[in-house]
């Protein structure tokens, strides 16, 4: 256990009871086993250089500069990750030989996928080699550069890191930001930095190969090389408690982290409050909420600018101060019922040859289409962390964020390995975004089986949120159980891990998968024996934009996708204690598995818009709903 874990469980028996001293020490504990060594915490607004743009590639798909073909350490003439002019070295020595030359691959713009269709790479699938050149600022005194970090917001599946020919490190997960320190490997003039990029998969991993929805393998989120103080703010976290106050806290990293003074700062609330970090380099605030505090809501997203001083470190955010949890059957945000009405929204950008590459621009588009074509409130971030400038943007235009981890389908529950990288990946998706007022819930996954180990293995997961996050709720989204009774669709949940969730989300195709017709959908009833609010996490069907049939309305016609949504909302107002709903969803999206030539042709059409953002029929059938629930609340 480090030394702020066994600060925190020493205070905590002693100021309260066992029970309550044991559950502290056990968020300590979480946090201390599964959080990065480096967090870094608002990197976005944080001083650096962008190594976004122009690098080189060069394809490894027998791995061979990783040595994994023989287990041997690999052949020189193979080291794309070498400190080396190739070209140079050739015409220096002609008896020598290279198998690649980096400084004369093929270039790429990153970030962004290599996986675009009509490429050569369209349906590539293992390791990519990334390089480029950049000169680093000078260390020092001078504006507060005397530390330097290597930022990765996102690399598809696997990094291996090098600068200047020496490892740096490597990082697991496709989704999640990972940082490392760089300032003693940095040199004067021009640097080096390479990147082994590996998209493979396995059942141990998360998620594993089978999945329906594209691999995107690459560097699809930004890449920077930030600078910091020798002592610099590693983590802030700012929180609205249901008590009424605000709780704070700041984590210092370097030299004289210790005993030192931290000032934050709210200036719109009149806020300016000073604490002192104990030996762990860390401060701690708790006040009572300012009688003028506006509160976050989809309604009113009121965000404020915070600002945190440490010695030579500063560090700016804008925050929104809100509460959710759950009583009875229902969701309660600031203390008052709220109806989710959003949709699922996988992380795409619109038009015919994505790359997964989110701009501002981008994420507007998809959030806008939701925020106000939809009437929404609402945003259901599938299968997998979103990008940090969604979810930011999701605070800003006033949208609930449902935010997942890709524990899906076939994970191989029983290995201990693939728990270690899904509770890391769950632990850096929320210590990157619990300062966001619109994430409300952690999801631990989605459609999995119903087995004793995937029981543990998401059980797990539901007690790190809660030791992660005491905040926010926790859910996933699960199947429900269902039979015909007397000719009539019978529903009930009966996953064991439903015990374990604040909200009960499920995913339901009556009507589009298996034998059941659309008026089965409208005779559906639903039972509820958990006593907690339910979320219809998924339904949908599929339809080609204009693909029109309006009398036979067959499958993959607008006109039949429009009356499941018609049905299924029906079906869904009859439910008493369902609290929301996301189906499945905005966009149509790639999945290599969707192959039929005349409807699909790689395509996921169950988007209630077309790939390039033409609106369905579906769109204006659920967009009317949602104006309606939405008018049914107002005062």
């Amino acid at each position: 256990m480090s030394t702020l874990a066994r600060l925190m469980c020493g205070r905590a028996v002693r100021r309260a009871a066992l029970l309550a001293g044991a559950l502290l020490c056990t968020a300590a504990q979480a946090a201390n086993e599964l959080a990065p060594p480096l967090l870094l915490t608002n990197a976005i607004h944080r001083s650096g250089d962008d190594l976004s743009g122009d690098w080189t590639y060069s394809k490894d798909r027998y791995r061979v500069s990783l040595g994994e073909m023989n287990n041997t350490p690999p052949d020189p003439r193979n080291q794309r990750y070498r400190d080396i002019n190739v070209q140079a070295e050739e015409k220096a020595n002609p008896a020598t030989f290279f198998e690649y030359d980096m400084q004369r691959a093929p270039r790429a713009s990153l970030p962004g996928s290599w996986n675009i269709p009509n490429t050569e790479l369209r349906y590539y699938d293992g390791l990519m080699w990334y390089q480029r050149t950049f000169v680093a600022r000078e260390l020092g005194s001078k504006q507060g550069a005397a530390r330097a970090f290597l930022r990765f917001e996102a690399v598809n599946y696997k990094a291996s890191v090098y600068l200047n020919g020496k490892f740096v490190g490597s990082h697991e997960g496709g989704f999640t930001p990972f940082t490392f320190e760089v300032t003693a490997l940095l040199r004067k003039g021009e640097n080096q930095v390479t990147l082994g990029v590996d998209s493979t998969r396995s059942d141990e991993s998360v998620p594993p190969t089978f999945t329906d929805w594209e691999l995107y393998g690459g560097v699809t989120r930004p890449v920077r090389l930030i600078y910091t103080p020798k002592t610099y703010i590693d983590d802030q976290v700012l929180q609205l408690l249901e008590d009424g106050s605000i709780s704070a806290t700041v984590t210092l990293n370097g030299p004289v982290a210790a005993e030192q003074p931290v000032t934050l700062s709210i200036a719109e609330l009149g806020l300016k409050l000073q604490a002192a970090t104990n030996a762990a380099g860390q401060a701690q605030f708790k006040f009572k909420a300012p009688a003028g505090l506006h509160r976050w809501s989809p309604e009113s997203p009121k965000l404020y600018d915070v600002k945190v001083q440490a010695g030579d470190d500063s560090l700016a955010d804008r925050i929104g101060f809100r509460t959710i949890q759950v009583v009875g059957e229902n969701i309660l945000l600031n203390g008052k019922p709220i109806f989710l009405r959003g949709i699922s929204m996988h992380e795409e950008e619109f038009g015919p040859t994505p790359a997964r590459i989110i701009t501002p621009q981008a994420a507007r588009a998809l959030l806008s289409e939701i925020k106000h074509g939809l009437n929404g409130n609402y945003v259901r971030l599938s299968h997998y962390p979103h990008s940090e400038l969604t979810v930011r943007l999701a605070d800003e235009m006033g949208l609930l964020v449902w935010s997942e981890i890709p524990v899906y389908w076939s994970v191989d529950f029983k290995s201990a390995k693939a728990l270690t990288t899904a509770r890391k990946m769950l632990a850096e998706n929320i210590l990157r975004d619990r300062n966001r007022a619109s994430v409300f819930v952690w999801s631990v996954g989605n459609e999995t089986p119903g087995t004793p180990e995937r029981l543990h293995f998401q059980s797990t997961l539901a007690d790190d949120v809660r030791a992660l996050d005491p905040t926010r709720l926790v859910s996933a989204a699960l199947w429900a159980h269902k039979e015909k009774v007397n000719g009539r669709i019978e529903a009930r949940i009966t996953d064991p891990l439903a015990d374990k969730l604040d909200i009960l989300a499920i995913n339901t195709y009556t009507g589009w998968y298996g034998d059941d017709t659309l008026d089965d959908i409208t005779t559906m009833r639903w039972t509820n024996r958990h006593g907690k609010p339910m979320v219809l996490s998924e339904f949908g069907a599929d339809a080609k934009a204009n693909y029109h049939d309006p009398v036979n309305k067959p499958k993959f016609s607008e006109e039949f996708q429009a009356q499941f949504y018609v049905n299924t909302l029906k079906m869904a107002d009859n439910i008493s204690f369902l609290r929301g709903v996301s189906p499945w969803i905005l966009k149509d999206f790639q999945s290599p598995r969707r192959e039929h030539p005349v409807y699909q042709n790689g395509w996921n059409r169950k988007g209630v818009v077309s790939e390039t953002g033409q609106r369905k029929l579906a769109f204006d059938v659920l967009a009317d709903y949602f104006k309606r629930k939405a008018e049914a609340v107002k005062p």
